[in-house]
């Protein structure tokens, strides 16, 4: 795409260049970009934001434990449940959305600007993983 239509593929700067500015802490970020492309299956993307994540120094047991967050009670503190927490209910939005309970959970602990960026961050990443799959875009990996 965006060599046939590099204007759509631009289109999609502003939002990442939203996302980069707000005030999620650039791991959140990743955590959040992983767990929706692992729920999306979009393993182009899981590739890239694994690896950015590491190099923000995420530690490879975190990383690795993303898809298993309910279960690692001890590797995520309070605000990276939520966070995964939210982008499952955000990505998984045909089964009823972000709960009400969950969106006062954030108003509560992130307040409502934080609260804004943090679902533009997963609307932006499920964008991204449609692109990803839509164009049977694949990891460039080599074992």
């Amino acid at each position: 795409m965006g060599k046939v239509q590099p204007a759509a593929y631009k289109a999609m700067d502003p939002l990442d260049n939203f996302v980069s500015g707000s005030a999620l802490r650039r791991p959140d970020r990743e955590l959040i970009r992983i767990r929706a492309s692992q729920i999306n299956g979009c393993a182009y993307c899981v590739h890239q934001h694994t690896q950015d994540a590491l190099k923000l120094g995420v530690p490879v047991q975190k990383v690795n434990l993303i898809c298993v967050w309910r279960e690692a009670h001890n590797v995520f503190n309070e605000d990276e449940r939520l966070l995964l927490e939210m982008t499952e209910e955000i990505t998984l939005i045909h089964q009823h959305g972000l709960s009400e309970r969950l969106y006062d959970q954030s108003m509560a602990a992130f307040g409502e600007v934080k609260t804004a960026q943090i679902i533009m961050a997963i609307i932006t990443i499920n964008a991204w993983n449609r692109i990803g799959i839509g164009l049977k875009m694949k990891p460039e990996v080599t074992l």
